[in-house]
C-alpha cells in the first residue's frame, strides 16, 4: 500500500507540473494555454524509479486545473489542484500535500526534471510558444510528427490519417520515458 501511495504521489506531482508549469504562480506569465479535458492513460520510466502506469483525468483551465489519477483497474490513487496560490495533492487515503514550486517538489521527489509547462501544448500536437523548436519532421499532411524541444525528443503518433491533434505521445530526455495515451481530449471554454 505503501509503495502504490509513493507511485500515486510521484505521478500527481508530475502531471500537476505538467501544467501548472515550473512555479504555480507563473502561471500567468506562462502563454496562453486552450483549455482542455483529457482522458488518457501514462507510462512513465526514469533511471532510478519503478515503473508506472495509470489512468488520468486533467481538466487544464487557464488559472487553474485538476488531475484524477488511477491505477489501471480503476482504483483512485489522488486528486491534484494546481492555480495560482499553489498545489495541493489529496492521495487516497485523505493526505494531503501542498507545494508552492511543483518543480522543485519534483526535483526532490524524482531527481530529474519533467518537461512540465510544454506539456500543455504538446497534447494538442504543437510546440510550446516559449521553447526553441529543432530537428522538427512533419508527415504528408504537414502534422508534427517528431521533434526536439529543450532537452526533449517528442513523438506524435494519430489515429487516423485525417486525425488533426495526436493520439500517443513519447517524450524522452536521457534515460526518462514518458508515454501517454490521449483517450479523449476536447476543448473547454476558455
Amino acid at each position: 500500500m505503501k509503495l502504490l501511495l509513493r507511485v500515486g504521489a510521484w505521478l500527481s506531482i508530475v502531471l500537476i507540473a505538467g501544467c501548472a508549469g515550473n512555479d504555480v504562480r507563473s502561471l500567468a506569465n506562462q502563454p496562453a494555454v486552450t483549455p482542455f479535458d483529457l482522458s488518457g492513460r501514462m507510462v512513465v520510466r526514469g533511471r532510478d524509479e519503478p515503473g508506472f502506469s495509470g489512468a488520468l483525468r486533467w481538466e487544464c483551465h487557464a488559472q487553474s486545473d485538476e488531475i484524477w489519477l488511477s491505477t489501471p483497474l480503476g482504483q483512485s490513487i489522488a486528486h491534484l489542484q494546481a492555480d495560482a496560490d499553489g498545489a495541493t495533492l489529496t492521495a487516497a487515503d485523505g493526505t494531503q500535500y501542498r507545494a508552492t514550486s511543483v518543480e522543485r517538489l519534483t526535483q526532490i521527489a524524482l531527481g530529474w526534471r519533467f518537461p512540465f509547462a510544454p506539456l500543455r501544448y504538446w497534447v494538442r500536437g504543437v510546440g510550446a510558444p516559449d521553447m526553441a523548436e529543432g530537428q522538427i519532421e512533419r508527415d504528408h499532411a504537414d502534422r508534427l510528427i517528431r521533434f526536439t524541444q529543450g532537452e526533449w525528443r517528442v513523438e506524435f503518433s494519430y489515429a487516423q490519417d485525417i486525425a488533426t491533434m495526436p493520439s500517443r505521445l513519447n517524450v524522452v530526455s536521457g534515460d526518462v520515458v514518458i508515454r501517454l495515451v490521449i483517450d479523449r481530449l476536447e476543448s473547454l471554454s476558455p
